[in-house]
C-alpha cells in the first residue's frame, strides 16, 4: 500500500528521505494522525530467515499430530480471549473503527480459532475409502497432509479477523505461519504474535513486518503456498508471482455485493441491513453492501427507510457510528465515484460529493446511478450506496451478476421458495437471505469469492482442507482374482474383462 514520489518513499503515512533504504515506518492513527509505534521494514534477507525457521517448526508442528495442536492452539485462544480489550484497543487505533468494533471483531475471530482446532481431526483424519467391487483386495485411504508452511498476506480493513481465517486453518491443519500484516496495521499483527510465543516456545507462527517488497519477498520465499486477502488488481500480480514457482494461492479480493429487496420483504429490516451493510467499518468491507436492486412498488418507500436511518449515524463524538477512512488515499476513490454517479445522471438522495471531507465520509446514499457507472462497477470501499430500481427479480439477478466480482450476495423477501431460489441463481461465493454477513459467525461454512473476487476457501472444513494435499493410498491385501496389473496377462483374463464391462456398465443406470 506504499507509493513512490521522487525521491521520497511514502510507507504509512511516513516520509522518509530516499538518500538511504529506511529500516523502519510508522504506523499511524487515522484519526488524527498521531504516531503509535515504530516497525521493522523486514527485507528479503529477513523474510528468508524466518521461512528457514518456520520449515524446521513446521515439521515439529505437524509432528504434535491433531491433539497436541489443539491444545496450543485453545491455550492461544485463550491468551487472546484474556487481552482482548487490550487488543481491540490496538486495532481501534490502527484502523480507526470504533472500539465496540473491533471487540465484535475479537470475538467472532476467536469463535473460528476455536471451531477449526476442535474440528481439524474429524475433517482431516485418516479416512478409509470403498475400494469398490472389482478392486475387493486393496484397503483404500485417504489423508491430509499440510503443505508446511504458509505465506499469509493479510489486509487492514479487518485486521485480526481476515488474516485469522488463513491462519487458524492452516495452523489446525499442520501448517507453519509467516504472516505479512499491512503496513497500516502491524501492531495487531505483533500483538497476536506475542500472545503466541505466550503458549509455544516454536516458530511456528511468525510475523514479518514492512510494505509491498515485504510482501513481494515473502511470495518468492519459498513457501509452500500463498493465501493472500486484498484487491483483485494486487491478486493478480501475487498470482503471477507464485506461477513463477508453481506455488500454489487461495485469494479473496475485492466485492461489489449486491443486494435484493422483492416487493414482499420486510422493509424495516432490509433498511436495518443495507444501512449496516454497507457504512458499518465506514463501509470498508469487502462483503459490505455496494448495490440495492428493489423491486419497484417498494422503492420510494425502501429509499425512505434508508435514509432515515443513515441520516442518524454519527463519524464523531462519544457515539460514533464509524471511523475514518483507514487509507487515506480511499477517501479520492469515494469522491470520485460519487462525482461520476451525479454526472452520469444518478442522484444524491443523502449526501454528496460535500460528504467527502479528507478521511471522514459522511454517509452517501444514490439513487438511479447507471449501470456503467463507476459507482456500480467497481468496488468503491467507503459509506455509500447505490440503491437502483427493478421491474422484476430476474431483473434485479441479471444486474447483480453483471459485475466482474462473486463474493458476497443478499436477498430480502418473505417466501423462503423465492429467497433460496434467487440464492442459487445469485453468483457469489456466499449469499445470505434475510441478513448480511450472517455467515461470519458460522466457523463451519466456507468463505470465499467467484469470478474477479478470486479463488480457494478460508473457515470450515473446506478451509481446512485448503491448507493441506490429499494424500491417496492403496493397499493390496491379497492376490486378485484376475491378474491385471502385470505385462502377462492371459486370454482368459481379458475374455473375462470383455464379459464384465457390459454386465457392470451397460445399463447405463
Amino acid at each position: 500500500m506504499g507509493s513512490e514520489e521522487s525521491d521520497m518513499t511514502l510507507i504509512d503515512g511516513t516520509t522518509t528521505t530516499g538518500d538511504a533504504a529506511p529500516s523502519t515506518f510508522t504506523a499511524h492513527d487515522p484519526r488524527d494522525g498521531s504516531a503509535i509505534a515504530d516497525h521493522a521494514l523486514e527485507d528479503a534477507a529477513t523474510v528468508s530467515r524466518r521461512v528457514v525457521d518456520a520449515r524446521g517448526a513446521a515439521a515439529w508442528w505437524a509432528g504434535q499430530g491433531f491433539d497436541g495442536r489443539k491444545r496450543v492452539l485453545l491455550a492461544w485462544k485463550g491468551a487472546i480471549a484474556r487481552g482482548a480489550q487490550e487488543l481491540a484497543g490496538v486495532i481501534s487505533a490502527e484502523t480507526g473503527k470504533p472500539a465496540g468494533d473491533a471487540l465484535l471483531e475479537v470475538m467472532l475471530t476467536l469463535g473460528h480459532l476455536d471451531w477449526a482446532a476442535k474440528h481439524a481431526k474429524e475433517v482431516l483424519g485418516v479416512r478409509k475409502v470403498k475400494a469398490g467391487l472389482i478392486n475387493y483386495n486393496q484397503h483404500a485411504t485417504l489423508r491430509y497432509e499440510p503443505y508446511g508452511v504458509v505465506g499469509v498476506i493479510g489486509p487492514w480493513n479487518y485486521p485480526f479477523y481476515t488474516p485469522m481465517g488463513s491462519i487458524s486453518y492452516a495452523l489446525s491443519a499442520g501448517n507453519a505461519i509467516v504472516f505479512k500484516p499491512s503496513e497500516l496495521t502491524p501492531g495487531t499483527a505483533r500483538w497476536i504474535e506475542a500472545r503466541w510465543n505466550e503458549v509455544c516456545p516454536k516458530p511456528v507462527f511468525q510475523v514479518a513486518t514492512g510494505d509491498r517488497a515485504t510482501g513481494a519477498a515473502l511470495v518468492a520465499s519459498g513457501v509452500d503456498k500463498v493465501a493472500f486477502t486484498g484487491s483483485t488488481a494486487s491478486a493478480k500480480k501475487v498470482m503471477a508471482a507464485c506461477a513463477e514457482t508453481l506455488t500454489p494461492l487461495v485469494a479473496e479480493c475485492g466485492g461489489k455485493d449486491a443486494l435484493i429487496v422483492a416487493a414482499d420483504a420486510d422493509l424495516d429490516a432490509a433498511a436495518d441491513f443495507v444501512v449496516f451493510g454497507a457504512m458499518g467499518n465506514a463501509g470498508q468491507t469487502c462483503v459490505g453492501v455496494e448495490r440495492v436492486y428493489v423491486q419497484r412498488q417498494v422503492r420510494d418507500a425502501l429509499v425512505a427507510k434508508v435514509v432515515e436511518r443513515a441520516q442518524r449515524l454519527r463519524t464523531a463524538g462519544e457515539a460514533t457510528s464509524y471511523g475514518p477512512m483507514t487509507l487515506g488515499s480511499q477517501s479520492d476513490v469515494v469522491a470520485a465515484h460519487v462525482a461520476d454517479a451525479l454526472a452520469r445522471g444518478g442522484t444524491a438522495v443523502l449526501g454528496g460529493p460535500e460528504s467527502v471531507r479528507g478521511r471522514t465520509v459522511e454517509p452517501v446514499v444514490l439513487c438511479d446511478v447507471p449501470e456503467d457507472a463507476d459507482a456500480v462497477r467497481l468496488e468503491t470501499f467507503g459509506p455509500t450506496v447505490v440503491i437502483n430500481t427493478v421491474d422484476s427479480l430476474e431483473e434485479a439477478v441479471a444486474k447483480a451478476n453483471a459485475t466482474e466480482y462473486g463474493l458476497g450476495a443478499a436477498v430480502f423477501t418473505a417466501s423462503p421458495h423465492t429467497g433460496e431460489r434467487l440464492a442459487a441463481q445469485l453468483k457469489a461465493g456466499v449469499v445470505t437471505i434475510n441478513s448480511v454477513l450472517g455467515f461470519a459467525a458460522i466457523p463451519a461454512l466456507p468463505f470465499g469469492g467467484v469470478k474477479g473476487s478470486g479463488f480457494g476457501r478460508i473457515h470450515g472444513a473446506d478451509g481446512l482442507r485448503e491448507f493441506t494435499t490429499p494424500k491417496s493410498v492403496a493397499r493390496q491385501t491379497r492376490k486378485a482374482a484376475l491378474n491385471l496389473l502385470t505385462m502377462e496377462r492371459t486370454d482368459k483374463d481379458m475374455h473375462m474383462v470383455a464379459r464384465m464391462i457390459p454386465l457392470l456398465h451397460g445399463k447405463g443406470k
